[in-house]
């Protein structure tokens, strides 16, 4: 969307469901994140009481965005939602905190998002999006996740997107991966939650994951993929179709599951680099940090800072990294209870004051 259809100075009023309340949002200070997401301030409001279904919410992101956008504001209760919302170009669809629940239900399945999967919230194509405070629930604990097109879309799926912000979500009941940034750019994703408690129902449960993406920062996350016996690793960056790069992963509290690996760098057909792991805790996990190559790819990992993390309780290596490697850097992490660390031989490649320390 070009500046000029922006109204960032309007202050207007939608209601959907409730009595009119103007206000105006105010975004809060320092983030430690470049991306803004939507600066909108136009409000639209959802009462969940009178108007707690997806086609609501719908209409009032549609409604936002035939004015150029604004923030769709949902009340505390649960919003049943029976087909993937989708947000557009300067829309921030805001909860009132975790009391907000955004729940897949009975119907959820028979409709699909873009991509032919069951994404809750999609940002497929849009603009300066947000997503923040409210808690998405996939349902997998009710029915049966385990259709065709199951791994095309996620939980919150932020794709072919740039610049979004997804801040302050807690994902459960997942049957894909929780939060996923897929072809993007200029993203964030802070102070979120992930957790995945099934056992025995589906396979790769990642939290958070990052695919074919770069210039953005995963901050200040709680990720436990751990709860029950599915699930997957914590965080990913992932190559399939494009390089991953200028990403920052700093501050997040990781648990891989059975499947996984606290965090993993997993190559596909195209170059990691330039990516900052730094001041995170990785504990109970398979192992710590790895490097996985997938498809028969030999594409290099390069340029990696693993700086300050903390290692705790992890069953394996505390870092793992194999491959065709370059200026990966390894500095000032702590092991408790944790296996050790291992870089394979590549230029600029080094491992120093590392301690153990319970």
């Amino acid at each position: 969307m070009s500046p000029h259809r922006l109204k960032a100075a309007l202050l207007a009023v939608v209601v959907v469901g409730a009595s009119a309340t103007a206000f105006t949002f105010s975004a809060s200070g320092d983030t430690g994140c470049a991306a803004t997401g939507s600066r909108a301030t136009s409000v639209f409001r959802v009462d969940s009481f009178t108007a707690g279904n997806s086609d609501a919410v719908q209409a009032a992101i549609d409604a936002a965005t035939a004015q150029g956008g604004g923030i769709v504001q949902l009340s505390a209760g649960q919003f049943d939602i029976d087909r993937p919302l989708w947000l557009k170009d300067n829309v921030a669809l805001r909860g009132s905190g975790p009391d907000t629940v955004l729940k897949a239900s009975a119907r959820f399945l028979d409709t699909k998002g873009p991509h032919g999967g069951h994404p809750l919230v999609t940002t497929e194509g849009a603009e300066n999006v947000t997503i923040a405070d409210l808690t998405a629930d996939q349902s997998g604990e009710i029915f049966d996740g385990n259709v065709e097109g199951r791994l095309n879309e996620y939980l919150i799926d932020v794709r072919h997107t740039d610049n979004a912000v997804v801040d302050g979500v807690a994902t459960r009941n997942p049957f894909t991966y929780s939060i996923a940034v897929v072809g993007s750019l200029n993203f964030c994703v802070r102070d979120s939650s992930t957790v995945a408690d099934s056992s025995g129902r589906y396979d790769q449960l990642d939290g958070i994951h990052i695919t074919d993406s770069h210039s953005g920062a995963v901050i200040g996350n709680r990720v436990d993929q751990g709860q029950g016996e599915d699930g997957d690793d914590g965080l990913v960056a992932q190559t399939i179709g494009a390089e991953v790069y200028d990403v920052v992963y700093r501050g997040n509290d990781v648990r891989g599951g059975s499947h996984g690996a606290g965090m993993q760098l997993a190559v596909s057909g195209h170059e990691i680099h330039d990516i900052t792991i730094e001041g995170n805790r990785f504990w109970g996990s398979p192992s710590g940090i790895r490097t996985g190559y997938y498809n028969g790819a030999t594409q290099a990992v390069h340029d990696i800072a693993m700086l300050g993390n903390t290692f705790f309780d992890n069953e394996g290596t505390s870092i793992n990294f194999k491959g065709d490697l370059e200026n990966i850097r390894v500095e000032g992490s702590t092991i408790c209870r944790s296996g050790e660390i291992k870089v394979a031989d590549g230029a600029g490649n080094s491992v120093e004051s590392s301690r153990t320390h319970c």
